[in-house]
Order: C-alpha cells, then structure tokens, then sequence
C-alpha cells in the first residue's frame, strides 16, 4: 500500500509539470537536460529536449553520450515514479544510432516498460526528431534493485 502511495505521489508530481521544462528534478543531470514534459503515465515519460551548443560534438550535431545519457536518466525517471521500496540502478544500456539530430533542434525521448521483474525491470526509450520524423536512437536498459 505505502508503495502504491508513493507511486501516486510521484506521478502527480510529474504530471505538475506537463508543458513545462523540468529544472526540480531529484536528478541534477536531468535538471541539466532541461527536459519539457510531454506526458507521464505509470511505466511511460515522454519528454522533449531542445539540443544546446554544450550538447554536441565538434561537428555541430548531438554527442552520442548526451543521447545515452538522455535515454539512461529518463528511463531512470521512469522507474522513480513507479515508488518501488528498492533502489535501482542501471546494469547495462544498449543503444542503437540511426540519425543525426543538430544544435537547435528539438527532439522527443519517449520510454516504456518492456517487463518489470522483482529485480530486474527492463526499459526502452525511442528517441525521435519529429521535424524529420525521424528515428534518431533507441537504447534499452535493464535495472537492477539493490536494496
């Protein structure tokens, strides 16, 4: 019950801030990202990213570490706001890169939960530029409950 509780508080929370750039994030590397919230449901973010200079390579287009990053903290988020009594943490993080996405550009991270095990959940995030609509990555994550 008292997770159930901490699941709805966590999601209300978050669901505050639809349309809005998230900068009180528990997370200071989210707060970094600037994400704007799309929606948030149980087990599902969905968040846009407006790629700043300080977000790219030497050739002007998005680092492949912001984008793993971007896809390891939102899924980290995803399964924050699921209250579970455990904390979790990130065990591996796959990524495919299909497309380049540049400075100034916005782009769209959205997650789901593939299957969510008493120690093991697996996730995945899409990450899209909807001006090209176009597949720019897609990672999947396990994470694992330590306690």
């Amino acid at each position: 019950m008292e997770e159930q509780n901490q699941a709805q508080q966590r999601l209300a929370q978050f669901q505050l801030l639809k349309g809005k750039v998230i900068t009180q994030s528990p997370s200071p590397y989210m707060n970094w990202l600037q994400p704007t919230l799309i929606s948030a449901e149980r087990g599902e973010l969905h968040c846009s990213y407006v790629i700043r200079k300080e977000m790219t390579n030497p050739y002007g287009i998005l680092h492949g570490g912001i984008t793993a990053g971007i896809i390891d903290d939102l899924i980290g988020a995803t399964v924050y706001i699921l209250g579970l009594s455990g904390k979790y943490t990130t065990v591996n993080n796959n990524i495919d890169y299909f497309a380049p996405a540049s400075e100034g550009d916005l782009i769209t991270a959205k997650t789901a939960i593939v299957k969510q095990g008493r120690t093991i959940i697996n996730l995945q995030c899409e990450i899209f530029l909807p001006s090209k609509n176009r597949l720019i990555a897609k990672g999947c994550s396990n994470m694992l409950n330590i306690g």
